[in-house]
């Protein structure tokens, strides 16, 4: 059942993020894309330059901010996921970021608090980016 609510929760959070970057002018690409790496929550279009959104939902601060659930591990696998996307789509040329949107959703009939957090790190692991 946890993990139900959990689901839904995120699921929301994703809407709310896609609804709030369309009225910051952000094209979306996809939701919730994934290839044989994992998934990542939004792809979408800031100009010319290609977005990695990770969304992050939470109901309360008493296990951390949300954003502070994309740790160096989850960074690693959507700079993965992004790299086979770029390489796919022939965007490797193409400026690409790794933005993170964090919302707190205390009430379920309330409005949640967004914050995005854009450039919110550098592709990480091993290897080039670019390759």
């Amino acid at each position: 059942m946890k993990n139900l609510f959990r689901k839904l929760l995120g699921d929301r959070g994703e809407r709310a993020a896609v609804k709030y970057l369309k009225k910051q002018g952000f094209r979306i690409i996809a939701k919730q894309y994934h290839n044989s790496y994992g998934e990542v929550d939004i792809i979408a279009e800031d100009g010319k330059t290609s977005v990695f959104v990770e969304v992050k939902t939470r109901t309360s601060t008493k296990d951390g901010h949300p954003f502070e659930a994309v740790d160096l591990r989850k960074q690693e696998k959507i700079t993965r996921i992004a790299l086979a996307w770029l390489k796919q789509h022939g965007r490797l040329e193409q400026p690409a970021r790794f933005d993170v949107v964090s919302i707190l959703w205390p009430d379920e009939l309330g409005e949640p608090q967004i914050q995005h957090f854009r450039n919110a790190f550098e592709a990480t692991g091993r290897g080039q980016f670019f390759s």
